[in-house]
């Protein structure tokens, strides 16, 4: 799910406008959680962000920077399009539902899991930029942007980060595989991808 933190109501307008096309995406655009994030978006009401937890993923996160490269992308379609791309291409390394967490502990480590490989590191977030680091051991450090609402998440990465930590985290990562992605975020520029994540509650 694209996110709607900077396109806000631009982004509702120009999902209506590809309704015919796009119905099954509706639900997910007018669902409670998200006419919330494009309030708060409009409002500048901002939700303080909890990281703490075990975050489940869910699938490939997009997200346009500006609402004109997101209208220039070609609106929902395009969003929708990049995503399927991604999730095809992040299940060939092992990435999908049920097989990848990121469970955050309050004394700023954290692991990552992917199918029956986990890896563990620190981090730390940094409210005034929205974006969180984090380090492997010595191995490797990258950082994210972060999407958030209660309960909700996305981490977002720019191309380089994102094949850096593909290949690190990927049990089957490939060139191939990482050629694509490479190819798919050059798509357009501006535009960020990563992984929708939902909080485990129990």
């Amino acid at each position: 799910m694209y996110s709607l933190k900077k396109v806000g109501i631009a982004a509702i307008i120009t999902a209506t406008s590809v309704l015919p096309l796009q119905a099954q995406s509706i639900t997910d655009i007018f669902n409670l959680d998200n006419i919330s994030k494009a309030v708060n978006s409009i409002t500048g009401k901002k939700e303080a962000v909890n990281l703490i937890g075990v975050w489940n993923y869910t699938g490939s996160a997009v997200e346009f920077e500006s609402s004109d490269l997101l209208r220039q992308a070609g609106g929902t379609v395009a969003s929708l399009a990049v995503e399927n791309k991604m999730n095809t291409q992040l299940a060939k390394v092992g990435i999908k539902p049920g097989t990848m967490n990121f469970t955050f502990n309050a004394d700023s480590t954290f692991t990552s899991t992917v199918g029956k490989r986990t890896m563990s590191g620190s981090y730390s977030y940094n409210a005034s930029t929205g974006k969180v680091t984090l380090k492997y051991l010595k191995l490797l450090g990258t950082s994210a942007k972060v999407d958030y609402s209660s309960g909700e998440m996305a981490l977002l990465f720019d191309a380089d980060k994102l094949l850096k930590i593909l290949a690190f985290m990927g049990s089957k990562s490939t060139n191939t595989t990482l050629k694509t992605v490479s190819s798919i975020a050059k798509t357009y520029d501006g535009m960020l991808l990563g992984f929708d994540m939902k909080k485990n509650n129990h």
